[in-house]
């Protein structure tokens, strides 16, 4: 179902050298993951017969228990594509290898290219690197199989490959060559111990392969029921697709542990589109080995975030704010000293967009060390103007020390009306957008008048959408918030009113602006005097719009994946047919309104 891969770790018990006790804790876990509807997973390395059986892997009965043990997981391994780790023999050559089994057989083996061999690590007294034997099969089990490291598994467009432990911690990962080769998951078997500091480390590797190679990378790490002789394993793993986390074990559960998530692999197929994913060479040709399995589920088990541009993750969050700030900033002040401006000209209409555009210039003018006074803040009150918007864009103005102006519009606007004809009670475009123009020229006069540049007020949200006056709010000389989706101008703002250093009015005001409705306020007020003109009762809720221009525009979803997707992030919030009726609305606007970004001013 759209390409998602339900992926899972698994930590099993093990016993040390008892290979049929293992067998039958994994082939459970094999059996717990079917059941929930697991396409594939990955155990962590030599799990079959324990990693720390040190000198007993020269035992040939360990090694024969072993082979006996893989038969019993092969055969649990219907439906399901499954990587275990054991030793196997070739020739004069025992390698510490990867086992593929899946609908029964044994699909391949990739041996492990890079032995530590240093401080608690003796991985070379045992095992030979891949390279040396050569070989392209190996019997297991009855079966001649392929063998090597150039394996990858085939299903649909899910492409694995397999790594293990040591093999990540190298200059050249062999999941590198495999990426370039195609695989889009890419399975870690590994048995890493603990040392102080040594998981963070471990998730950073991880993190940064998954991130690097743009896959899916699911590292399933030995548990602690290994020998503790010289070492502790905490069973410690996880599953990050494109750098994000999915998914990860707890460390130190003596229980078995199965950790499940789904992956989306065409989301990591349309990144490396998008990123034109190869390498300055060719890549090293791959032997690809089908498999079968059924994708499809009935549920979603990831958390999809309803707001997409804003972290879940308070640090990320601040960090987020503070760098969108800064860059906001640097532009403005860039253009200003460039243009040799010495004022900026803003229309305030308190409403969110240019609150934030207004903190952001009285920032950069501080930075500038040019005063404040320089900032023409301008209000212009028109048709649809209420009580509340106004009297927080002249309090807004006052309190962040801009020069305010307030220029009514509304006998301007009538007159240009009348000038063309057109009733006053005709409440339509025109009369709506002769307002905003109306604006626009005062702001560009203004500006001339007072060797400035205009200010654009207007988010990325609203571009998307084409929510503007051609050639009026749609046009300014350098637009400050036009990277910026609305969701994200809210808590940006939020993040000003609790960090910044300002005292408790300007603090009310902006929590006041954060609670207004947002609207255009082209056509008149209630009867109450409140806004009347709501916009996401016309374009749908912020929330959703931001949603589809994520999905949309960042991955290139089809409209179907992301109705199911929004579904899955705002469970009840929004019903099937709003959500739908909304991502009409959004695509409609979108395309129509492609004009209007082709002609943007600047802004980063």
């Amino acid at each position: 179902m759209f390409d998602f891969l339900r992926i899972a770790i698994a930590t099993p018990e093990v016993k040390v050298a008892d290979c049929d006790y293992n067998a039958e804790k994994i082939t459970a876990l094999l059996r717990e993951a079917r059941e929930k509807k697991t396409d594939a997973v990955v155990f962590p390395e030599l799990c079959v017969t324990a990693y720390t059986c040190a000198d007993l892997f020269f035992q040939t009965s360990l090694l024969d228990s072993a082979e006996r043990a893989l038969e019993k997981i092969r055969g649990a391994s219907s439906g399901i594509f499954a990587v275990v780790g054991a030793p196997l023999r070739l020739g004069s050559h025992l390698f510490n290898a990867a086992v593929a089994v899946s609908g029964g057989k044994i699909l391949g083996v990739v041996p492990k290219t890079h032995l530590p061999n240093y401080e608690e690590y003796y991985e070379k007294r045992w095992f030979s690197p891949s390279f040396e034997s050569g070989a392209k099969e190996i019997a297991v089990c009855g079966q001649i199989v392929p063998f090597g490291t150039d394996l990858i598994f085939s299903c649909g467009k899910v492409e694995i490959g397999l790594e293990i432990c040591e093999d990540l911690w190298t200059v050249h990962p062999p999941s590198s060559e495999l990426a370039l080769s195609g695989a889009n998951v890419l399975l870690n078997l590994s048995a890493s111990n603990e040392l102080l500091g040594k998981d963070a480390i471990r998730k950073e590797y991880v993190k940064s392969q998954s991130m690097r190679t743009v896959s899916v990378y699911a590292y399933a790490n030995a548990g602690p029921l290994e020998s503790t002789t010289d070492a502790v394993f905490s069973g410690s793993g996880f599953i990050y697709e494109n750098g994000i986390l999915l998914a990860e074990n707890k460390k130190f559960v003596r229980t078995p542990q199965l950790t499940v998530c789904d992956a989306d692999v065409e989301l990591i197929i349309k990144e490396r589109v998008k990123r034109r994913f190869r390498s300055q060479k060719p890549a090293a040709p791959a032997r690809r080995l089908p498999f079968n399995i059924d994708t499809d589920k009935p549920d979603l088990l990831r958390t999809v975030h309803p707001l997409p541009f804003v972290s879940a993750r308070k640090t990320k969050l601040d960090q987020n704010c503070e760098d969108t700030m800064n860059i906001q900033c640097a532009g403005l002040a860039k253009r200003l000293s460039h243009t040799g401006s010495k004022t900026a000209v803003i229309g305030i209409s308190g409403g969110l967009d240019s609150t934030l555009a207004l903190l952001i210039t009285a920032r950069t003018f501080d930075m500038l060390n040019k005063p404040r006074k320089d900032i023409i803040a301008v209000t212009m009150p028109g048709f649809g103007t209420s009580g509340r918007t106004f009297e927080n864009s002249r309090a807004l103005m006052e309190e962040f020390g801009a020069t305010a102006l307030e220029i009514p519009i509304g006998e301007a606007v009538k007159l240009h009306l009348a000038d063309i004809g057109h009733s006053e009670d005709a409440r339509d475009a025109t009369y709506e957008n002769a307002q905003a123009l109306e604006r626009t020229q005062i702001l560009m006069d203004i500006a001339n008048k007072e060797r400035g540049i205009v200010i654009g007020t207007g988010d990325l949200s609203e571009t998307a959408l084409g929510w503007s006056t051609y050639n009026g709010d749609h046009m300014s000389m350098y637009g400050v918030n036009c990277g910026v989706p609305k969701t994200f101008i809210r808590h940006l703002i939020d993040w000003i009113v609790n960090f910044a250093d300002y005292g408790e009015n300007a603090k009310r005001l902006l929590n006041d602006v954060l609670n207004t409705p947002v609207s255009p306020e082209l056509l008149p007020p209630d009867e109450k005097g409140d806004i009347g003109q709501k916009t996401e009762e016309i374009v749908g809720p912020y929330a959703l719009v931001d949603f589809y221009l994520y999905y949309a525009q960042r991955y290139g979803f089809s409209p179907a994946k992301i109705v199911f997707l929004a579904q899955a992030a705002f469970g009840e919030k929004y019903s099937r047919e709003t959500v739908i009726k909304f991502l009409k609305e959004f695509y409609k606007r979108f395309f129509n309104n492609q004009f209007k970004r082709s002609c943007m001013p600047d802004g980063p």
